[in-house]
């Protein structure tokens, strides 16, 4: 089984060093090669494709910023993005997640969240902590409802009410009186039908069309 090839692009050498050791100890992993600006990372993109960059955008704009992301996609356009930052101005981060990255997290995440993370993107799948897709949900209850209908049956439009919700299958099957494995072939098909890869991808959708309700309502 191939490994899965990462970048680590970060001005700080600390944070660098603390990646690094925490990624070695997963044998999936292999770093092939570290960044401390943006020229650097952009000949080491080139050169290597790594599967995932793991970036931080909000550093001097002589080190690496919001635009660095579009610069890594021409220059390695398989290559999926990682943000780990601490950037907390929404608007920062409203503008890096329409860039088109993978995944986000803050540099408060855990170990857990942080290996979670490199995995889905590097499944170009999506993957936000719960402090960004904070923020996203947010922004997306403040646009004007989307009309289009959903493709969705009733039941699975229910089911995704309570994914959103944050409910396990198993709860999901208690309250409907339905077997687990019905819950998650539900599931499957409801994200085989969107065309969904994650469950941040479908909780965004659920947003989008109006399905959950705003947390303010």
């Amino acid at each position: 089984m191939s490994k899965i090839t990462i970048a680590l692009a970060d001005a700080q050498y600390l944070i660098r060093v603390g990646l690094r050791s925490l990624i070695e100890e997963f044998e999936q992993f292999e770093i092939v090669g570290e960044a401390d600006s943006e020229s650097v990372l952009l000949e080491l993109v080139k050169e290597k494709n790594p599967k995932v960059v793991i970036l931080d955008h909000q550093q001097t704009a002589a080190k690496f910023n919001t635009d660095s992301i579009s610069k890594i996609k021409a220059s390695s356009p398989s290559s999926n993005i990682l943000i780990i930052s601490g950037d907390n101005n929404r608007e920062t981060i409203f503008k890096v997640v329409e860039s088109g990255i993978n995944s986000f997290l803050t540099k408060t995440c855990d170990e857990e969240e942080i290996i979670s993370a490199i995995k889905a993107t590097a499944k170009e799948e999506k993957f936000f902590c719960n402090k960004i897709l904070n923020f996203i949900l947010e922004k997306s209850f403040a646009k004007p409802e989307d009309c289009t209908p959903t493709p969705l049956t009733p039941r699975e439009i229910q089911i995704v009410r309570m994914i959103a919700d944050g409910k396990i299958a198993k709860e999901i099957a208690n309250q409907l009186n339905l077997s687990t494995h019905t819950i998650y072939t539900h599931r499957k098909n409801i994200m085989n039908k969107l065309e969904l890869k994650s469950a941040s991808e479908l909780v965004l959708y659920a947003v989008e069309k109006g399905i959950v309700k705003s947390p303010t309502a």
